[in-house]
């Protein structure tokens, strides 16, 4: 298990968030009710006229289709299981070693096991999917910790640790674990907005032990040989290929095509689509290649306008080189091959964050 100078940021939540986790009703449940009670919220005579928008619609739409916590453990219990039964193992940890992967599971059900919700996971298992948490803390981390060892400027990286945070499931923010560690992130990142280039000293900061033991961002880990990632890919098209000839048509790359199966790209990571793109192994046809290389280069394009986007809404110029510099650090050397990101990319990109903050220190006088 991935700790930070010893310290697991999961290890401390326990079963206890049940004890902390609000009962307020929902939205729904309070329109539930009303509807229940015979008090009609569009009665214009009722002492409230509740009217939903749009967003609040939808949300209430999404809260439907979540699954509640039990549900969530029962099928986290289900699935520990079922990696047993596929490994032959009887649990996570057989003579020091991890024997299962919990990269498929997502984090809230990661959480319940961590906690051990409802106590039915082992002291092995809480401890596996404490490792695997922290792992995903590392990795979201990772990129934005690179571009602050580059810029040193420490807002990326507590920027990055807030999204992290907030991304969390409402269990995991009922925690006070969670409270004590969004509070301490949350200061670190007020001081790095004062003072973007001194490292914030605040009492129980995760980034801070973090970059005490990554100053340069977590390694990325043991990943899969280029071979394989390739081979796997291969196998992924032929399977939509497959599907294609069954509904009587053919798979084709070019949208522009008035018919035929368009292939879909969406269940295909930026370092499978480097594999068809580099073809190293000779897998891929010169369309196959072409389609790939658009769809990589459309991704590409797309972080670059998010990072502008952000440039432009929070006033910040500086905030695009930043988003490169993050993009950047999160592709491995095949999408950086694939993509034309080479080093002097990156260095150009550096020097335009260092230039345009010299600039705006001037303006600031400061």
């Amino acid at each position: 298990m991935t700790s930070i100078n010893g310290y697991t940021p999961y290890a401390q939540y326990g079963s206890a968030y049940a004890r902390a986790a609000a009962t307020q009703p929902s939205l729904a449940d309070a329109l539930n009710t009303a509807e229940a009670g015979g008090s009609n919220p569009l009665d214009p005579n009722a002492a409230t006229n509740l009217t939903l928008s749009d967003a609040a619609k939808a949300k209430l739409a999404s809260e439907a289709k979540t699954p509640d916590f039990a549900t969530v453990t029962n099928d986290a219990r289900a699935a520990l299981d079922k990696l047993y039964a596929a490994a032959k193992v009887k649990g996570p940890i057989v003579d020091g070693k991890t024997t299962v992967d919990l990269s498929a599971l997502d984090r809230r059900s990661l959480f319940a096991i961590a906690t051990n919700n409802g106590g039915k996971f082992t002291p092995d298992e809480q401890s596996v999917a404490s490792g695997e948490l922290t792992n995903r803390f590392n990795a979201a981390l990772a990129p934005a910790a690179a571009a602050t060892s580059m810029t040193k400027n420490y807002t990326v990286v507590y920027k990055a640790a807030l999204d992290y945070l907030d991304g969390a499931s409402s269990e995991e923010k009922a925690t006070a674990t969670w409270s004590a560690q969004r509070d301490a992130v949350q200061k670190g990142y007020d001081a790095a907005k004062q003072k973007p280039d001194t490292a914030p000293s605040v009492s129980g900061d995760l980034v801070a032990g973090y970059l005490a033991k990554y100053p340069d961002g977590a390694p990325a880990g043991t990943t899969k040989t280029f071979s394989t990632v390739a081979t796997n890919v291969r196998a992924a098209l032929d399977a939509q290929a497959s599907l294609a000839a069954e509904k009587g048509t053919e798979l084709v790359y070019d949208p522009a095509r008035k018919f035929g199966q368009l292939v879909d790209f969406s269940s295909i990571d930026n370092r499978s689509l480097s594999a068809i793109t580099l073809n190293q192994d000779q897998k891929f046809s010169n369309q196959e290649i072409y389609a790939a290389k658009k769809e990589l280069d459309s991704r590409n394009r797309a972080n670059i306008l998010a990072s502008l986007k952000q440039s432009q809404q929070s006033g910040d110029p500086t905030q695009l080189s930043l988003g490169i510099l993050q993009s950047y650090s999160a592709m491995s050397d095949e999408e950086k091959q694939a993509s034309g990101w080479s080093p002097s990319f990156r260095d150009n990109v550096l020097q335009s964050y260092k230039s345009t903050s010299n600039i705006l220190s001037i303006l600031q006088g400061s």
